[in-house]
């Protein structure tokens, strides 16, 4: 691997070689494309005092792609050859059959860039690298003698990719990202808790690596560890629940997104099926998913079937509105692809997948939202959940949440998880804040055993009737 721009239809395959064999493939076929990647990555782990771990990886290949109906053929190969591909064109074909398909029309291009093209793991020297992740360690081993251990990790990779369509039309795109994370223990009186912060996006490192900024992760990461050093345990019961803006919205992504993808609803087996211009959610309840957006984790200029990504809106004041698509499911539920056609890399197929998905902020002062909480928990930090796509069921754990009674935030708590479905959650909400946020861009989605970056969003929220599950009684 160089760093040379990745060019393989200029140096690996003709492109008008390859351009052929497409057609050929795809030749009755309702759609198709050729995918061609290239990906670099590297990660660096601090733990302990000591570097752990220190990876670098690269691979490259295509996958190669032709669509009948509701039948994919696929084929993929680290090697990229016209003898390769004209091997995977003939598994591809095999989907296709007699033919009789009508080619779908290609998207159309755009000249929008939504992040920067430069490497970022060329944007600071491997000492510099494990210089910052030792001051981190240091730094908050300083801050506080409670903590007893400290591991930091830094992330970055570069996905270059180019998409080449029957047509002959082609688009290329070129990734980055990057991401620091920090997780800290801390010991008081025989008690260990711990606690985490982190974030990154499409840029470069130089902010990563900016002492001001991460020093106020690893200060967040201490705090969220000290807080939990005084929580009693959590009660258990059905009960209102105040989430904080940013990160919460994790909720929001997995008991409601993932409903509202398009295969999911064409296969009828999402809890919204068929509810299309129903209200699906309280008045006011207004939610997104916008690839669009400069810089951040989510965000794609280009999905991975050459679609630009858009700003889809999926929920409107209470009313579901649109799903999230990528060019099989709209063509066979006759809308729009809507640039939700995402795949992990060149060895899997695309699926409708979020990107940045977010509910809109409301009128109301975060604070007042508190306030009207009689008898709950505030939870504004989330670790792992799951759902159940076919029913909306939910249950996600807390790794920061208080005890509210009359509108006061007391102790914070231990061991809560919020237990609910998505499709109920979305009619209880009673209050919308002002404050909506962003997460600090470090989601990953999982679906069909693909991993894929995303974006997480909401203000501060009121659900009315959630279970707690907790161990007070």
């Amino acid at each position: 691997m160089t760093d040379t721009p990745f060019a393989p239809l200029d140096h690996d395959i003709d492109r008008s070689v390859a351009l052929q064999i497409l057609r050929d493939a795809t030749a009755g076929a309702d759609d198709g494309e050729l995918f061609l990647e290239r990906r670099r990555s590297e990660a660096l782990v601090y733990d302990d005092g000591r570097l752990k771990t220190a990876s670098y990886d690269a691979a490259q290949g295509f996958g190669l792609r032709a669509v009948r109906g509701e039948v994919a053929g696929y084929a993929h190969s680290t090697e990229i050859s016209e003898s390769a591909l004209r091997r995977a064109s003939e598994t591809a074909r095999l989907a296709v059959g007699a033919g009789g398909g009508t080619l779908a029309d290609a998207p159309q291009p755009t000249n929008v860039q939504l992040y920067t093209s430069d490497d970022p793991i060329a944007g600071a020297s491997f000492p510099v690298k494990l210089e910052t992740l030792k001051e981190i360690d240091a730094y908050l081993r300083d801050l506080d003698s409670r903590v007893v251990q400290v591991s930091a990790s830094l992330a970055a990779s570069i996905q270059e990719v180019e998409i080449l369509r029957p047509e002959g039309h082609s688009v290329r795109d070129v990734r980055p990202m990057t991401r620091l994370n920090i997780s800290v223990i801390v010991e008081h009186n025989g008690r260990r808790e711990s606690g985490s912060a982190g974030g990154g996006g499409r840029v470069g490192l130089d902010g990563l690596i900016d002492r001001d900024d991460w020093q106020t992760k690893a200060r967040e990461a201490l705090r969220v560890a000290v807080v939990n050093l005084d929580a009693v345990p959590a009660p258990a019961g059905v009960m209102d629940v105040v989430l904080g803006p940013g990160w919460p919205g994790i909720l929001l992504h997995e008991a409601i997104g993932h409903g509202l993808e398009g295969d999911f609803n064409r296969k009828g087996s999402s809890a919204f099926a068929g509810l299309m211009g129903e209200r699906i959610a309280a008045p006011g309840v207004t939610v997104l998913d916008d690839g669009t957006i400069p810089d951040r984790r989510g965000s794609i200029t280009v999905d991975d079937e050459g679609t630009p990504s858009g700003k889809n809106t999926l929920i409107e004041d209470g009313i579901l509105v649109g799903y999230m698509q990528d060019r099989q499911n709209a063509r066979l539920m006759d809308v729009k692809a809507t640039g939700n056609g995402r795949r992990q890399s060149y060895a899997h197929a695309p699926m409708p997948r979020m990107t940045n998905t977010y509910m809109l902020g409301g009128q109301t002062a975060p604070e007042d939202i508190v306030a009207d909480l009689k008898d709950g928990i505030y939870a504004v930090g989330f670790g792992g959940g799951q759902v159940d796509i076919t029913n909306g069921k939910f249950v996600f754990s807390c790794t920061e949440a208080y005890r509210v009674e009359n509108g006061k935030v007391g102790a914070p708590v231990k061991g809560a998880t919020l237990i609910g479905d998505g499709a109920t959650a979305l009619k209880q909400i009673r209050g919308i804040g002002n404050d909506m946020a962003l997460d600090p861009g470090m989601g990953n989605c999982g679906k069909a055993g693909q991993w894929v970056p995303v974006g997480v969003g909401q203000p501060t929220l009121m659900i009315g009737g959630l279970t707690v599950g907790g161990s007070a009684t």
